[in-house]
């Protein structure tokens, strides 16, 4: 099973943990938000595992910090919608694998009774092939948004729209790789590797 939860991605000279969009995590919660190495710029990436981020709460993280900020609703590593927010208020989502999104969003048919044996119908392979057009369609515009919530974060602009729709066409095994692959190719600095120890 994999990774199901949030990625946080944002810059503050503070550490994120102290945003107080996360004052109401517990003690026991702590112990799930995990810092990814920061990149340079005071980028930091949290990644939690429990449900508690709400749609608010990026609108209220960009005011607290100054900045753009993005947050990635993982669910088991398979497929992620990442939003976006910059702080002129404008918003941009992306699917992360869209095969897997579709076959989430395909939609189901009013009389369904048991959605496992729905999942081995052709019924259902042509309704994720419908989504998955759907989803394919929104990937320019998608990449456009991505670029210019990068633009407003202040990074060069250096990513290609090419690229950035590539990567949303990705099939990427772990949706969190393809996350920071795509903060990589947005133009965000890379984060450093952690020293081995010795």
């Amino acid at each position: 099973m994999g990774f199901s939860g949030h990625l946080v991605f944002a810059r503050s000279d503070r550490p994120l943990r102290d945003a107080p969009v996360f004052a109401g995590i517990d003690e026991e919660q702590q112990d799930t938000v995990h810092a990814w190495p920061p990149r340079p710029g005071d980028w930091q990436t949290l990644q939690f595992d429990h449900e508690r981020w709400e749609d608010d709460d990026l609108s209220a993280l960009v005011g607290w910090t100054g900045a753009p900020a993005c947050v990635a609703d993982v669910s088991d590593s398979d497929v992620a919608l990442v939003t976006g927010l910059g702080t002129d208020g404008r918003r941009w989502q992306a699917w992360l694998n869209l095969d897997h999104a579709a076959a989430l969003l395909a939609e189901e048919p009013e009389d369904l009774d048991d959605v496992s044996l729905w999942v081995s119908t052709p019924e259902f392979a042509e309704a994720v092939r419908r989504k998955r057009a759907e989803l394919e369609a929104d990937v320019p515009a998608d990449a456009e948004g991505a670029l210019l919530w990068a633009a407003d974060a202040g990074v060069p602009a250096a990513a290609r729209q090419s690229r950035i729709e590539e990567l949303l066409r990705s099939q990427e095994t772990f949706v969190e790789d393809l996350f920071g692959a795509l903060l990589d190719e947005l133009g965000f600095p890379e984060a450093a590797e952690p020293a081995p120890e010795p």
